[in-house]
């Protein structure tokens, strides 16, 4: 009978042990690292795949398909070419002007991720919501109008972050310094189109 009685507290203890480890012990964050490799160097992104799933799930499509093998960062925005309010320094890549392979998804909104636009994020490029395809941007500093109630957009939802560099900021910061006088027909990206565009030779998972 005494056998019985210990037997149930040990189970009772490693219960109750269990429960309170379940609870004590948070649950470790997907994510995935990609490289975008030019010639100025690697660019080594985390991507948070369980925070932003829509949009990690995207952008890993057009990279695992090879789309954004060839591709370029192509637009350099700074303080003193921002044609827009409030100021940004960025710099954005990816597929351009050509046809998208894939649809545009739903916008994942940092009122949602928890996200925010700071040195080295990564995110998607879009006109309306639920409007980006492939292209995206990397933002220089602290971004706070992009963020979900910034005054970027006017429509408020800001845009959708899903990353951020974890080596090789000097590389973004080399280009977001970079001439960027080439011709556009398009106003409100005049001054900001990269001369030499940087062409990004392979996008990887690493």
């Amino acid at each position: 009978m005494k056998d019985l009685k210990f037997l149930r507290v040990i189970i009772f203890t490693f219960f109750a042990l269990s429960v309170s480890l379940s609870y004590a012990a948070p649950r470790e964050t997907v994510t995935t690292n990609i490289a975008f490799k030019t010639s100025k160097g690697d660019i080594i992104i985390e991507l948070y795949n369980q925070i932003a799933p829509i949009t990690v799930d995207n952008f890993l499509r057009h990279l695992d398909g090879g789309h954004y093998d060839g591709s370029s960062f192509y637009r350099t925005v700074t303080h003193q070419n921002d044609n827009g309010s409030p100021k940004i320094e960025v710099i954005q890549g990816g597929l351009g002007d050509i046809d998208k392979p894939f649809p545009a998804i739903s916008h994942e909104s940092t009122n949602i991720t928890k996200l925010k636009h700071e040195d080295g994020t990564i995110s998607m490029s879009r006109g309306e919501v639920n409007s980006a395809t492939s292209d995206f941007f990397i933002c220089i500093g602290s971004q706070q109008g992009l963020d979900f109630g910034g005054e970027r957009n006017n429509d408020g939802q800001g845009f959708a972050a899903f990353g951020k560099v974890i080596e090789g900021m000097d590389i973004v910061r080399d280009i977001n310094g970079m001439p960027s006088n080439k011709k556009t027909d398009n106003e409100y990206v005049k001054g900001q189109m990269i001369n030499n565009p940087i062409i990004i030779e392979k996008a990887v998972r690493l």
